[in-house]
């Protein structure tokens, strides 16, 4: 009870368990009736046993853009939040080489109740500090070359 877990393709909070089916309520607050019969046969992922959770992340960047001072400022931007432990060491690294961007992968652990407000503070963060520092963010792009 009070679990979130992801099962049968679903991702809620477990509000009640009855006999025949276990009850849960969706972050949206819609209300999920899972046969136990299907989710004692199936695999589930349980997101609150654990006490700290890693928090995974990409950030694309120009090909003209120096890749090494982007992750600087997202180091720089780790190191400032408090939340993020630094046991396991924070990850930053470039992760691929992408089409329209080179990706730079950004993994960090949390404490498991500062998992969503890391995530969506790290991307605004950035966002802002990529800004003001020029690293561009592309978006994709196709060359186009007409044969007559």
């Amino acid at each position: 009870m009070g679990d979130v877990l992801e099962a049968q393709g679903c991702i809620g909070t477990v509000r009640e368990i009855q006999i025949f089916n276990t009850i849960m309520a969706t972050p949206d607050n819609k209300i999920i009736i899972i046969p136990n019969g299907s989710l004692a046969n199936s695999s589930m992922t349980n997101y609150s046993t654990m006490d700290t959770r890693r928090v995974d992340l990409s950030f694309g960047i120009g090909y003209d853009d120096d890749f090494d001072k982007a992750k600087d400022i997202i180091k720089r931007l780790i190191a400032a939040d408090a939340r993020i432990k630094n046991d396991p060491a924070p990850f930053v690294r470039v992760g691929q080489l992408a089409d329209s961007s080179v990706n730079i992968t950004t993994r960090v652990w949390v404490d498991a109740p500062n998992y969503w407000d890391v995530h969506f503070d790290m991307i605004e963060n950035v966002k802002r500090s990529f800004d003001q520092e020029k690293v561009s963010f592309p978006y994709p792009q196709m060359d186009v070359h007409l044969d007559k």
